[in-house]
């Protein structure tokens, strides 16, 4: 039962953008209701941090990997693609510089 409470509790809270504040603060409220005991409430914390940081962890994955596929799908250059350039056109003024004479 207390798992099935902590496992609905995970998916209805929004466990992955939850603050360490409020998972304290949640575990606060459940002790004090008798839903849980002290030792209970920290594994339950503990647990829920470490998911919590889990699912964070994974959305800035998806995130980036989303981005990264949304910026070649528009073949926008890349940072080191502009340094590349920047450092081509370096060469070339030097370059044309030397050939005036200067």
């Amino acid at each position: 039962m207390k798992e099935l409470l902590k496992n609905v509790m995970y998916a209805g809270i929004g466990a992955a953008f939850l603050t360490k504040e409020k998972i304290e603060e949640l575990k606060g409220e459940l002790i004090e209701k008798g839903k849980m005991s002290q030792e209970e409430g920290r594994q339950f914390v503990d647990d829920l941090l470490r998911k919590s940081e889990k699912a964070k962890d994974q959305l800035d994955l998806w995130i980036n990997k989303r981005v990264e596929d949304r910026i070649k799908q528009l073949n926008l250059a890349t940072k080191d693609e502009i340094a590349e350039l920047q450092r081509k056109i370096e060469e070339l003024q030097i370059a044309i510089n030397r050939g005036n004479g200067e």
